[in-house]
């Protein structure tokens, strides 16, 4: 199978380099606006070779968009003219769905397409950061199945199976809800985190010496590119705003208990929170 990846950062990087090693494709020809990024993965043997968007789309039977968001919404159109034409398939990898399927769905070619969102990431970007292995165990949600030819989305399945993924399918407002909780917060929270602890820098030129496992955990997702997340955050700010005030309100909860000292109410907190592991390990 001949492959086409559009942006060739972690997720297309190491999407291409299992996709290769694992005997999915043939031939990957890779597309990016960042002359760098193409010629770090030709040269790192990620894909081997590029062309323009148009060009790829043509010559291949996958075509893989795994670029942001708002990316994804401007090339879908043309990207879904050129596939129809010869039965290819087109995928995304966009972290939010409504947006991206509602345009899928106004295109007389939408049955050549799935909308895909692989639950797997690092805080690097660039092909620098791609590795083998990035999907291994880890989830997948395919989204509106429905509007999907068989054939697309069995090449999908197949594709992600190679990934040693788990397919899950959800509609695409269920989705972007349950993603904003499980991840896009996770990022926000890790932002203004990493705010807080500079502005407390410029005071205290020691606090950062003082910081150990915890914190970088929790402020690692601050790395992540907002070329990236601008775009998620925009595009699904609805439910992104309703868990930050669900998420704000637990904050304040924390803040009236601490202020008053009722030990209680912090220790039953703690201990509701310490729930959320049992509920991870059970999937």
């Amino acid at each position: 199978m001949n492959i086409c990846i559009a942006g060739l950062g972690l997720i297309g990087g190491s999407m291409a380099i299992d996709l290769k090693r694992r005997g999915f494709a043939d031939r990957i020809t890779g597309v990016d606006n960042n002359p760098c990024h193409l010629r770090d993965a030709k040269s790192a043997g990620i894909i081997d070779e590029t062309a323009s968007l148009e060009e790829a789309s043509g010559l291949s039977d996958l075509i893989i968009l795994a670029l942001p968001v708002d990316s994804i919404k401007r090339i879908l159109p043309d990207v879904l003219s050129i596939a129809g034409k010869n039965g290819r398939v087109v995928t995304d990898t966009g972290s939010t769905k409504g947006c991206i399927t509602a345009i899928a769905d106004a295109h007389p070619n939408r049955d050549c397409f799935v909308a895909g969102h692989p639950m797997a990431g690092t805080e690097y970007s660039g092909p620098s950061a791609a590795f083998s292995g990035l999907f291994d165990n880890k989830s997948v949600i395919l989204c509106d199945t429905e509007k999907s030819s068989p054939h697309a989305l069995g090449v999908v399945k197949e594709m992600y199976k190679t990934l040693n993924m788990k397919v899950l399918k959800m509609k695409s407002v269920p989705h972007d809800i349950s993603a904003a909780y499980v991840s896009h917060i996770s990022h926000i929270a890790s932002f203004a985190l990493s705010l807080c602890v500079q502005e407390k820098e410029k005071n205290e030129k020691r606090v950062l010496s003082l910081a150990g496992g915890g914190f970088s955990s929790t402020v690692r997702l601050a790395a992540s590119a907002a070329s990236t997340w601008t775009p998620i955050f925009e595009e699904n700010s609805s439910p992104v705003l309703e868990d930050l005030d669900a998420y704000i309100e637990q904050l304040r909860s924390f803040r009236e208990h601490i202020s008053v000292s009722n030990k209680e109410a912090i220790n039953d907190k703690i201990h509701q929170a310490n729930k959320i592991m049992n509920i991870i390990n059970s999937q």
